[in-house]
C-alpha cells in the first residue's frame, strides 16, 4: 500500500496530466466547499455505461500503463 504522501503526489501528477492549472484549482476548491461523498460518486459515475464499455475503458487505461 502506498503512503498517504506518495498518494497525493501521484495523483496531483494525475490531475495536472488532465488539467490546467485553474482547472486544477477549481477542481480542489469544488471538492473542498461541496459535502463530497467519495463513495457515492463513484457508484453513480458509471451508471451510463454498459459492461462491455467499462471493460473496453479498462482494456484501453491498462494499455496505456505500459
Amino acid at each position: 500500500m502506498k503512503s498517504d504522501t506518495t498518494l497525493k503526489h501521484e495523483g496531483f501528477q494525475a490531475l495536472r496530466a488532465k488539467l490546467d492549472p485553474v482547472e486544477l484549482e477549481r477542481f480542489i476548491v469544488l471538492l473542498k466547499r461541496e459535502s463530497f461523498d467519495y463513495t457515492k460518486w463513484r457508484k453513480n459515475i458509471f451508471e451510463d455505461n454498459s459492461i462491455e464499455e467499462l471493460a473496453e475503458k479498462a482494456d484501453q487505461f491498462s494499455q496505456g500503463l505500459d
